[in-house]
């Protein structure tokens, strides 16, 4: 692999930034953003020239030229949902990013950061005689939708599942797993659960996402953040007893729900040890009924394919604990052989789908809002 990729994942109080050398990490950086300065800012989406500039400032002290970089990947954000695959950013996508139709959150900013990146890059270029010209894409949105039909029919007509999943890193640990086997993602049917703020849990066969859970809209299991599923009778009683407003109800769903709601933390190593210096106590429950909440899942996704599963892979930040990973392997083991790989890897996989562009390996698909499925 040849050529200069640089990696951006935005996320709600830091970016993170990789940058690869001919296909090795040459450096990762994680820069945080004080509450001080995201306090200066109204919404999210107004932060992307501070974060743009703390990306080139690094840059600078690092002594990388920014007529070096060929390639800008960038974490998709929340737009129309879409195919899987990697997607230029073009000014429509823009428009769909910061217009944030489908919710804000910092991940829409990583697109219009790297495309803002791009266009200075290649000022630069111009500057210095250099030929080429850089881009930005965004691989696997985390709204990709090639989900079944019958997989988003709710008990209402008014309601429809929206998949919102990990989508770059559930693919990236199959295309591994698959590698590892010898055989091509596509050709094997693999169940994905990625544990981290968020949950999902998802469905891939023939190289698609045929099924999955909204990760971002109350729908799926427990979170370290996230209060997932919930019954409905209670969840009306609350939206009306007068004690909250719609957005403190929406928080208490995703961002304040799961284990912050349970415990005030978000951290399961904090959580996994009281259990363990308790285990009679709330702590030790609570992990059981995320454990067995996540297997059910999965469980029930065998059911769209008849039962035939090729692997079942655990992964996300809460996949290093090998307590828990063990627990839902003993669950959903007599599925299918299970793998782990902890960990998002997001920006590896940011990099992986660049050196598949720079090779001409990879097809590069056009974001239309009006026509995307």
């Amino acid at each position: 692999m040849t050529g200069r990729v640089l990696a951006i994942n935005t996320g709600s109080t830091s970016t993170k930034i990789a940058y690869f050398v001919d296909g090795r990490k040459s450096f990762e950086q994680n820069l945080a953003h004080s509450v001080e300065t995201l306090s200066k800012f109204d919404s999210v989406m107004d932060q992307d020239l501070m974060r743009k500039d703390a990306i080139t400032e690094f840059l600078s002290e690092r002594e990388i030229p920014l007529c070096d970089i060929d390639i800008v990947m960038a974490r998709g954000g929340l737009i129309t949902p879409i195919k899987t695959g990697i997607y230029e950013v073009t000014p429509v996508m823009r428009q769909a990013l910061t217009e944030a139709k489908e919710g804000v959150h910092a991940c829409n900013l990583s697109a219009l950061i790297a495309d803002d990146l791009a266009d200075e890059i290649n000022r630069a270029r111009k500057a210095a005689g250099m030929e080429g010209v850089c881009k930005a894409y965004i691989p696997d949105p985390p709204m990709a939708d090639e989900v079944l039909p019958e997989a988003k029919v709710y008990g209402l007509p008014e309601f429809t599942r929206r998949p919102l999943f990990h989508a770059l890193n559930s693919r990236a640990v199959c295309r591994r797993y698959a590698k590892s086997k010898g055989v091509k993602y596509q050709d094997l049917t693999i169940i994905v659960a990625h544990m981290g703020g968020g949950t999902s849990v998802t469905l891939h066969k023939g190289g698609n996402v045929i099924d999955t859970n909204d990760a971002l809209g109350g729908d799926g299991p427990i979170s370290a953040e996230r209060a997932g599923s919930v019954p409905g009778f209670p969840l009306v009683e609350m939206c009306f007893s007068g004690k909250y407003t719609k957005e403190e109800i929406k928080k208490r769903l995703v961002g304040k729900g799961g284990a912050v709601a349970w415990f005030g933390t978000n951290d399961f190593r904090e959580i996994t040890a009281r259990a363990e210096a308790d285990p009679d106590g709330r702590e030790a429950l609570f992990l059981k009924g995320y454990c067995l909440g996540i297997a059910k899942y999965i469980a029930s996704l065998t059911a769209d394919v008849c039962g035939k599963v090729d692997a079942i892979i655990l992964t996300g930040g809460i996949a290093y604990s090998e307590k828990i990973t063990s627990d839902i392997a003993s669950r959903v083991g007599f599925l299918a052989p299970v793998a782990v790989y902890p960990g998002e890897n997001e920006l590896e996989s940011l990099a992986e789908n660049g050196y598949l562009i720079l090779s001409g390996e990879s097809e590069i698909k056009t974001y239309d809002p009006n026509r995307s499925l």
